[in-house]
């Protein structure tokens, strides 16, 4: 007797779903943005419920709890998938491309929360507008990315934003900022991102912000994978055919719009470079495995209705976009895939190339300089009364600063077993060697290292690193980890083992017990065995001669003396400053 009621429940739900239109409907999930004034968007446990009812009354939504965040609360992930549902497990073996909507990664940044919600409304509802893009594309939807910072609400930390009336906070509940956590996964969220990421490994994927910085006429701007360093086809048809396309679509629709003003407090009519998104950042992780990735940035000083309305417009056109071309991206993908892999060398490292700009329309506001009023300093004033448009240098294109030889692959010691966390995390193919054995290989050594001097993110940053490099016959342990470089996930594997690679694991502090020495010695005990090596070694004297003789600081400090002599010595740790993890030359036969 239940069932029958059920069923006659859901009959009658389904004939009434059938005769009501998409305004109907409307009326019916107003988000809190739509019932206000529009200056109001929706906290952590209206936006769930929200979405709670949707996916009740409508069997194309669907809400899934997606693993721990910091906060203590589930991180959610919403999927709208038409009137062809497909599992969460099965996503990737449907046909459909993938689009991945990441909200409130900065809580006081909120635009894409309300615009997300009305999306995932309207795409569930208004199927004559929607459903043939629902036939390509399936949607996914993180409805609230950083829960600690959206549950820290409040009225004023946004100092310099045009709305709304209440918002939450840029840090998480630990007071990290969520956007510079993805390669090296300090928090839960972060690592319940990476699960949500490779199930659905998105052809697409847009994270919603608000920009701080000059003032200008743009509602809208865009933080995007960088072209060359995204690299290979996809960097190429992101820039020449996807984003032309997207950005004709948002000017059509009264929102031209141009990549983010990174002009770091100058006017930007006097030129700057595009932002280059290292994988900290979810753009640059989400680029290791060849998904275009998208930051949307709507102008902190614009009305917050605006924006609203503006980041809505960006998510239809991205999908219809990419239900157009959804084929041809997947294609491009798989192709990157392969290429990357098979090459000699890849890079690991960018830089802007100075001498090469481009050019790009910007529709800005006369800036100068004028007498502070409050502090002792100049002013930059924007005046919105002189509006200009007019091509400015746009220095988007970027050269390899650094590269390496691929090997055949990485060895990762079994002690080192928080990397190969992170390695299965991210579903990097490994195997695990069952018996000794030895194989020829490279290894690391670390020859100097500058650090921040204040802590960045809960690290204290490597900026600088110099190596050498040596060739060993490497001794490979039962339990110790292969990571062979023929894989799909390789750009992600190079990318945080290469220690000189500019978001690597070591730039993160992941090996830092090797740059502290264990052992030590006593000078009035080593003294003895310093001049028996002397003795014994007349290259070394006569280096250790030179050295005091070309170094003057050197020659007045005997410990200093000593500590060169001890390096040199039988009882010097080899590990110290030794990189753990070994370039392969070939790999094991299995």
């Amino acid at each position: 007797m239940p069932h029958y009621r059920l069923l006659i429940y859901l009959l009658a739900i389904s004939i009434y779903h059938a005769n009501v239109t998409a305004e109907d409907w409307k009326d019916n999930f107003q988000t809190p943005f739509e019932s206000s004034d529009g200056w109001q968007t929706a906290d952590y446990e209206t936006a769930i419920r929200y979405y709670q009812r949707l996916a009740t009354t409508c069997e194309q939504v669907t809400v899934h709890k997606m693993g721990k965040t910091d906060s203590g609360l589930p991180l959610h992930l919403v999927l709208i998938t038409g009137e062809n549902p497909v599992d969460i497990d099965n996503v990737r073996s449907d046909a459909r491309s993938v689009m991945l909507i990441n909200n409130a990664i900065h809580p006081g940044e909120p635009d894409g929360v309300d615009a997300s919600m009305a999306f995932a409304r309207d795409l569930a509802f208004d199927a004559p507008r929607y459903a043939a893009d629902l036939d390509k594309v399936i949607i996914a939807i993180i409805p609230i990315y950083n829960i600690g910072g959206a549950l820290n609400r409040n009225t004023g930390t946004r100092a310099n934003q045009n709305g709304p009336r209440e918002y939450g906070f840029r840090g998480n509940g630990r007071n990290y900022d969520l956007n510079r956590d993805f390669i090296k996964c300090d928090t839960l969220n972060a690592r319940s991102f990476a699960k949500i990421f490779h199930l659905l490994d998105p052809d697409l994927f847009i994270d919603t912000h608000v920009s701080n910085g000059a003032d200008y006429q743009h509602v809208m701007t865009t933080s995007q994978s960088q072209k060359d360093k995204l690299g290979l086809q996809l960097g190429r048809y992101l820039h020449e055919t996807f984003e032309p396309r997207l950005f004709e679509g948002m000017k059509q629709a009264g929102f031209p719009t141009i990549p983010y003003v990174n002009s770091g407090g100058r006017p930007p009519e006097q030129g700057f470079p595009q932002f280059l998104e290292t994988p900290r950042y979810s753009t640059g992780y989400t680029g290791l495995f060849q998904t275009m990735g998208y930051m949307t940035e709507t102008h902190m000083l614009k009305p917050y209705p605006q924006r609203v309305r503006a980041t809505r417009k960006f998510l239809d056109l991205a999908m219809e976009l990419l239900a157009a071309e959804g084929e041809t991206i997947q294609k491009i993908r798989q192709h990157d895939r392969q290429t990357y892999h098979n090459q000699t060398r890849v890079p690991i490292a960018w830089e802007v190339d100075d001498n090469n700009p481009s050019r790009l329309e910007f529709h800005g506001y006369t800036a100068k300089h004028i007498d502070s009023k409050v502090t002792s300093g100049k002013r930059l004033l924007y005046d919105r009364q002189r509006p200009f448009i007019q091509n400015i240098p746009f220095f988007n294109n970027y050269k390899v600063s650094k590269s390496v030889k691929l090997p055949a692959g990485y060895l990762i010691p079994r002690e080192w077993h928080s990397v190969i966390d992170l390695m299965d995390l991210n579903r990097v193919e490994m195997q695990v060697i069952e018996k000794d054995l030895q194989l020829d290989g490279e290894v690391y050594r670390i020859e100097s290292v500058e650090s921040r001097s204040a802590p960045y993110e809960g690290h204290y940053f490597h900026d600088k690193v110099k190596l050498s490099v040596t060739a060993e016959k490497l001794r490979v342990r039962a339990g110790d980890v292969i990571i062979p470089i023929h894989q799909d996930l390789a750009r992600y594997v190079v990318e945080t083992l290469e220690p000189a690679a500019m978001d690597s694991l070591f730039r993160w502090n992941r090996f830092d017990t090797i740059l502290q020495q264990k052992e030590y010695f006593s000078p009035y005990i080593f003294e003895n065995s310093a001049e028996q090596m002397l003795a014994a070694d007349p290259q070394l004297e006569q280096d250790f001669q030179s050295l005091k003789i070309k170094d003057e600081k050197f020659a007045k400090d005997r410990k200093a003396q000593l500590d060169f002599l001890y390096k040199r010595s039988k009882h010097y740790e080899t590990s110290h400053r030794r990189y753990p993890i070994a370039r392969l030359l070939s790999l094991p036969q299995r």
